[in-house]
């Protein structure tokens, strides 16, 4: 059947439900900002939940990790654990165990759910046994119907149980998604009766969830498309509880450009956390704009956009459900032209706090050096190199060069590619005309003055001036380069050049 066109109406609320297991990661703050700007746009609600009911998976500082650097990418929540509307609190699931608890046992009342007391080793055995026979392994509900003889006997001998929900047979749970259009399951191929309530009394994810939202009055699920699979399990539980579901929408995952799969841990040459792309020197405007385009696109060809035109552009019927691929190129190009748009003093600000946290090798030696209280200095790289850096760490690599450029052992390969004498000539009109300087250097002059005297100009000139005092062909002007260093410092590159061609 072919996609209908969404039609978004009523009161609008949206849930994004982290689990502290993990950082946010791409694949959350996708989600998060699909959430947010399907709330901002259609004027609803966005919550935020968190689902830390996997209390062994929890990480510390998991839940920090997705608040803060959610706060970093810009976007904000309506209501959550900070911001509580008393009519739905409390936001963390560990915080609504006794609430789940009336729904399990309104099930175990209506004989719809029932207690497995099946033991790991029994249940591993009938997974093996289907597995070797070829068949899709489910629970076969063998406590489904026990009478209380079979109960009294399991309780005896003090087997723990867990709480499974009984599905029809050969049942279509069935929805029309905002995403990927008609989808529909039949209850026979989807694993069995599944736990809705853990031995230990916890409530498991698909029917925590499905509590969740009914209560939090959530009217559209936007999720990972990696939750398909529990979108039948959830509508069971609705239809179980006589509940009226939300409308689904899931969003298509991310993969790789490279290996056309999706994004794994594995893929290392792939910065996979929110976090890391603050500390590498990303801006967050342009890694929220950038994640935009991860399984949406806008109607025409304008590709930069601040979060309030996002919020105006987005439309849910223009989400894909093709793979977004992660295109490294794309993002450094973004992030680029958002570094091209901050003023030198917003940019100074930005690298200084990130020399101040040093969470990276190039901050901590910058910091150990001072560079922070050093801002004119900071404001003179960031203008020299403004039009071609790619992340804040650009500046703050070149920072690091011309501070400790004495210390950096040069290769002078790319200078084979000229002649030696006229780079020696270059060279010594240089050293000479610098001896005359006593004040502040017109390099600009220098270089005229050399351009006279040897009669080298163009690459010839230039190219060679780059390699000896940058160690590399490709440079912005030289002469703003050099007039960021001590004098000193350009003589001992001198000095380390011509003792390079005199060898």
């Amino acid at each position: 059947m072919k996609k209908e066109k969404v039609e978004v109406t009523g009161d609008v609320r949206v849930r994004y439900a982290p689990s502290p297991t993990g950082f946010l990661h791409l694949g959350n703050a996708q989600s998060a900002l699909f959430n947010y700007l399907f709330a901002k746009h259609y004027n609803g609600t966005w919550v935020l939940r968190i689902e830390d009911t996997d209390l062994k998976r929890n990480v510390e500082h998991g839940e920090d990790s997705q608040m803060e650097n959610l706060h970093w990418l810009g976007i904000d929540w309506d209501e959550g654990p900070d911001k509580p509307n008393t009519e739905f609190a409390p936001y963390h699931q560990t915080e609504r165990v006794d609430i789940y608890r009336k729904y399990v046992q309104q099930l175990l009342d209506a004989g719809l759910a029932y207690k497995d007391y099946a033991t790991e080793e029994e249940l591993k055995e009938l997974h093996d046994q289907q597995v070797a026979a070829k068949i899709a392994p489910h629970y076969d509900g063998r406590w489904y119907g026990a009478t209380k003889e079979q109960i009294q006997q399991a309780e005896a001998e003090g087997r723990s149980y867990t709480i499974r929900l009984h599905l029809p047979s050969d049942h279509i749970y069935e929805w029309k998604d905002m995403i990927k259009g008609p989808v529909a399951f039949n209850s026979d191929n989807i694993g069995g009766d599944f736990i809705i309530e853990k031995s230990n009394g916890m409530a498991t994810y698909n029917f925590a969830v499905v509590i969740d939202d009914y209560l939090m009055k959530i009217s559209h699920v936007l999720r990972g498309d990696d939750h398909i699979a529990n979108t039948p399990k959830q509508l069971a539980v609705y239809e179980a509880l006589g509940l009226e579901p939300p409308v689904f929408g899931h969003i298509t995952l991310i993969y790789s450009l490279d290996t056309k799969k999706k994004l794994s841990k594995r893929d290392k040459d792939t910065l996979q956390f929110i976090s890391q792309y603050r500390k590498y020197g990303y801006l967050s405007e342009a890694v929220l704009n950038f994640i935009a385009f991860l399984g949406w696109s806008p109607v025409g060809e304008k590709e930069l956009f601040t979060r309030e035109e996002l919020i105006e552009a987005y439309d849910v019927n223009r989400m894909s459900a093709s793979p977004a691929y992660f295109d490294q190129k794309k993002l450094d190009w973004t992030n680029g032209e958002y570094i091209k748009k901050l003023s030198v003093d917003e940019l100074t600000e930005r690298i200084v706090s990130l020399v101040e946290d040093a969470e990276t090798e190039v901050a901590e030696q910058l910091k150990a050096l001072g560079i922070e209280k050093d801002l004119d200095f900071i404001k003179k790289i960031v203008d020299i190199y403004h039009t071609e850096a790619k992340t804040l760490m650009t500046f703050m690599e070149k920072i690091l060069f011309i501070k400790t450029v004495e210390q950096v052992t040069f290769t002078y390969a790319d200078l084979a590619d000229f002649d030696k004498e006229s780079i020696k000539q270059i060279l010594t009109v240089l050293s000479t005309e610098l001896e005359k300087e006593s004040g502040a250097i017109d390099y600009s002059a220098i270089v005229a003055t050399i351009q006279k005297e040897t009669k080298q100009k163009g690459r010839n000139l230039y190219m060679p001036l780059n390699v000896i005092f940058t160690d590399s062909k490709s440079a912005p002007q030289i002469t703003d380069i050099l007039s960021v260093m001590p004098k000193e410092t350009v003589q001992q590159l001198i000095d380390n050049a011509m003792a390079y061609l005199n060898d």
